[in-house]
């Protein structure tokens, strides 16, 4: 028992920590390019939302769940677990949306201009931010029943993988709500199969045009919006593994109300895990498209 909670602590802290760490990062990173360019692109704001919202979802999650670990009980009290679960719920909401937003933009910037989805695209700073806000009013109203049904667990002795308890709701209050995030997932994760699905297609295209033409510092040297597409594609791959494994197990819990110590550890793991991969996808997508600006 004492190497699982040991292990449990190091999974914990070598999740959050460098997690945090990284989207603060890009945050920065994005930040001061979206400040200081020339001209204020919306993928920038795009990149910088995802690692506002990755850090909210690292911090109000990873440092409750350390808390429990290193067996802080009552750290944060009654309205620190209805703050901190409602964060970390609207968070992860807005992670797959703007999650989703970067995939579609990406997707729709490598199409030809004559499709008529090209249209779509945003074209400055302002239109991304209708969209954002467009996310943190949806997501902060199908998470408001965790405002009235989370509670601190003032029971010393129970054995809760946190010190928050959701207290029973009505059957009907519950599968409305977990209605709602179903049908925001679902048409999230459409719009992302869907660009996903275009990219890979292009990337194939791209793939066999660079094959033909025989040339090598063509295959050495892609352009900026290939490395931005491939790194586009190996981010929703991370996010789709930790998503479903995720969904799976939250329909469940939801669903049966079911505490698990067991479930509830695998859970966090999974939804501290994207969170904190991506920033160092991003990183990576940002240090090569620094190398291809030098080398050009």
């Amino acid at each position: 028992m004492m190497w699982r909670s040991i292990i449990q602590r190091i999974i914990y802290l070598s999740l959050t920590g460098p997690g945090i760490v990284g989207n603060i990062l890009v945050f920065v990173i994005h930040v001061y390019t979206f400040v200081t360019g020339a001209e204020r692109k919306p993928i920038d704001l795009i990149i910088i939302h995802l690692a506002f919202s990755n850090a909210i979802l690292i911090c109000s999650t990873g440092i409750r769940h350390i808390a429990t670990a290193f067996s802080f009980r009552n750290f944060i009290g009654n309205t620190g677990c209805k703050t901190l679960i409602y964060l970390g719920r609207v968070a992860r909401g807005l992670s797959i949306c703007t999650t989703c937003l970067l995939s579609t933009f990406q997707a729709i910037t490598i199409s030809p201009r004559t499709t008529l989805w090209r249209k779509l695209k945003p074209q400055t700073a302002w239109q991304v931010l209708t969209y954002l806000l467009l996310f943190w009013t949806f997501n902060s109203l199908i998470s408001c029943n965790l405002l009235h049904y989370i509670t601190a667990v003032n029971n010393m002795n129970r054995s809760e993988v946190s010190h928050c308890y959701m207290l029973p709701s009505r059957q009907i209050v519950r599968w409305l709500f977990l209605s709602l995030m179903t049908l925001r997932d679902v048409f999230f994760q459409s719009l992302m199969g869907w660009s996903s699905g275009y990219m890979a297609f292009y990337l194939y295209k791209h793939h066999k045009r660079v094959l033909y033409l025989h040339s090598s510092r063509l295959a050495n040297h892609s352009s900026p919006e290939i490395r931005a597409t491939l790194s586009t594609l190996i981010l929703m791959a991370c996010f789709l593994i930790f998503y479903w494994a995720d969904f799976i197990l939250s329909f469940y819990t939801g669903s049966t109300i079911t505490n698990d110590s067991n479930i509830m550890n695998i859970k966090i793991v999974l939804v501290l895990g994207y969170a904190s991969l991506s920033p160092l996808v991003l990183i990576i997508r940002d240090s090569h498209a620094a190398k291809y600006s030098d080398f050009h």
